[in-house]
């Protein structure tokens, strides 16, 4: 794993302006996948405009920044298949087979792809460059498992389990069940959702859908210490470039809470004008806006992240899910719709 150079901000490699060398020409382009229509838009971010629409599958939930974040991955989880689309062009090209690919992260050390499989409750470990699967972890306690992040030394990695009410631990070396931890108010129905560790790795913030807010988790990833009300739907958490921020999407008010992401202090909320479904997606490569899609509402919100205020809402397909940006700072992806370090 590449060492962590700021111990009080693990993220200070991916700050505004940071992109590397290898992805610094891609034209600045968001990828928004659609879980019903089955296909990925691609928008320019300066214009807003749909530059082309791109075939995947039969439900397509994120676009995945490799680890090296010279490829992207379309994850369609029914039809058991990746599409890469090249960030240089903002293409389609091969498809590669894939064990039920809700959503996709990489070990710190590159090594493996995961792909999580949510129906079937398990990690399958990939070979990053040739597509072998390497390991099978089943997590049968963890129903609805969909979301991770990764401890600041790339030992543990924490998934949550939406329709569990809980968290599973993995050892990343030996790709075991650690442990598994729930949450104080345990729901079965749209519970734990989104993760992500603090940028002094004291915590871990847990988006929980039905709790209407944000669990924090101790950065050993052994106990809940407490809970942070930000909305009806608490789903998606995105760090502002200086990882200062942290932003909560509510799914469900129409809404997203910045916190203090050291702190979890509420800082203030923007409200999306007429409601709307704010989900998942990233911030920018300034740091400038905040761009997520609407997931029942068919659109993508691009906020201001200096103001809050709601720049623009663009109209796309059916059922937009985990929306990605390009180019990204940072040395390497962790995966999901842009995890970068």
């Amino acid at each position: 794993m590449p060492p962590v150079i700021d111990q009080h901000n693990i993220y200070a490699s991916a700050g505004a302006g940071m992109v590397g060398a290898a992805t610094a020409g891609f034209p600045h382009y968001a990828y928004v996948p659609h879980n019903k229509s089955g296909d990925v838009w691609v928008i320019d971010q300066l214009t807003h405009r749909v530059i082309r629409k791109c075939a995947v599958g039969i439900e397509v939930q994120h676009v995945v920044p490799s680890y090296d974040m010279t490829e992207l991955y379309a994850t369609d989880d029914v039809g058991n298949k990746i599409r890469v689309i090249d960030p240089r062009t903002g293409r389609c090209g091969r498809t590669i087979p894939v064990i039920d690919p809700y959503n996709m992260y990489f070990t710190p050390d590159g090594r493996y792809a995961i792909s999580v499989a949510e129906e079937l409750r398990e990690l399958v470990w990939y070979d990053r460059h040739t597509w072998q699967i390497k390991d099978v972890t089943p997590i049968p306690q963890c129903a609805g498992i969909d979301h991770a992040d990764f401890s600041a030394d790339g030992r543990t990695a924490v998934f949550t389990c939406e329709f569990a009410g809980r968290v599973a631990v993995i050892d990343v070396a030996s790709h075991q069940v650690l442990r598994t931890v729930d949450m104080p108010v345990r729901n079965t129905m749209m519970g734990p959702q989104d993760i992500k560790l603090a940028p002094d790795a004291s915590v871990y913030y847990i988006a929980d859908s039905d709790s209407n807010g944000v669990w924090v988790l101790n950065g050993a990833a052994t106990k809940v210490l407490r809970h942070i009300p930000t909305g009806n739907g608490a789903h998606g958490l995105y760090l502002s470039r200086s990882a200062k921020e942290l932003y909560v999407t509510n799914r469900l008010a129409g809404t997203v809470s910045v916190l203090d992401a050291y702190t979890g202090r509420k800082i203030t909320q923007w409200v999306i004008p007429g409601g709307g479904s704010p989900d998942m997606g990233n911030v920018t490569a300034d740091g400038r806006q905040l761009w997520v899609s609407g997931r029942y509402d068919n659109v993508v919100y691009v906020f201001d992240t200096r103001t809050g205020h709601l720049i623009a809402k663009i109209p796309v397909g059916n059922g937009p899910h985990g929306l990605a940006l390009v180019p990204l700072p940072g040395r390497y992806s962790l995966g999901h719709t842009g995890i970068t370090r």
